[in-house]
């Protein structure tokens, strides 16, 4: 008897010592990070690890984790296969991450960086931030012609096209801690060939969502049209940028009347159909942009 007690035992040892070593490969609850598809892996980039109230930014706990899923088959929900990858130099929230078509490299534009693990900012930060996942190492830039007041530019929605050029509308500077701020409505665009960083003029508004059609043409719908009272731009009238002669346009669609609407997200499907979601509610709007 006391030979089976003693197997059962060491079985549950074994059970539970699993269960510990699984449960060290599992991300702590975040809010504000980035994400990027990298092969067969899933990124996510730093983020808050607060959990006390997220409107006070002086109890922000600003992570340098970086996590992915790995995608390479099917698994279970209940137990997802989670990987850590190097940290990351810096704190990072409310920026966005761009997949270089050319070599897969991540670029990370914008956002807000801070001491790790601290809700201090790091005013000495790289404004773009590159991650290779093949060798596990972050670079700065040495950028020529960098727009100053892109430093710490955050709630962006850039695009990448074919030819490694990031195109990143409006934004803040906001950081939680300065009394006044902008909300900016500049183009800014890095060529990540050369190194070489633009701004164009000014336009009308500063929508936070951008998707980039197969043709070039830069989609942008909803978000804030005035600075002060951050009223916001209704769907219909859809503004557009051709990345290949910097020309604005606008289209208006037809059919169901959506309303005004910011800080949604969207996502283009292989019908030029783009799907915005916004408070749990899903829109479509199909797109013909020759």
């Amino acid at each position: 008897m006391n030979f089976f007690q003693n197997i059962q035992s060491f079985l549950l040892i074994i059970i539970l010592l699993f269960s510990f070593v699984n449960c060290q490969n599992i991300p702590n609850p975040r809010s504000q990070q980035t994400s990027s598809l990298i092969g067969n892996r899933l990124y996510f980039f730093s983020g808050d690890l607060s959990t006390t109230d997220s409107k006070n930014d002086s109890a922000s706990n600003i992570t340098n984790e970086v996590w992915y899923l790995d995608l390479s088959s099917s698994f279970n929900t209940a137990t997802p296969p989670w990987g850590k990858d190097v940290g990351m130099p810096i704190g990072y929230n409310l920026g966005a991450s761009c997949v270089s078509p050319i070599d897969n490299s991540v670029f990370l534009v914008g956002g807000r960086m801070y001491i790790p693990n601290t809700a201090n900012i790091n005013l000495g930060s790289s404004p773009v931030y590159v991650f290779n996942s093949n060798i596990s190492l972050w670079t700065t830039l040495n950028i020529i012609g960098f727009n100053s007041s892109f430093k710490m530019r955050n709630q962006i929605q850039p695009v990448i096209d074919n030819y490694g050029k990031i195109y990143t509308f409006g934004g803040t500077n906001y950081t939680g801690f300065n009394a006044s701020y902008v909300v900016y409505n500049d183009m800014n665009i890095l060529d990540t060939t050369s190194m070489t960083w633009s701004t164009l003029a000014i336009y009308t508004n500063a929508p936070p969502t951008a998707t980039l059609l197969p043709t070039g043409i830069i989609v942008y719908i909803g978000g804030y049209k005035d600075t002060l009272t951050r009223s916001v731009n209704p769907f219909e009238p859809i503004q557009t940028f051709n990345t290949k002669n910097y020309n604005w346009s606008t289209k208006v669609a037809g059919g169901d009347n959506i309303g005004t609407r910011a800080s949604h997200s969207a996502v283009l499907s292989m019908l030029y159909c783009i799907y915005y979601i916004c408070i749990n509610v899903k829109h479509k709007i199909n797109i013909y942009f020759k």
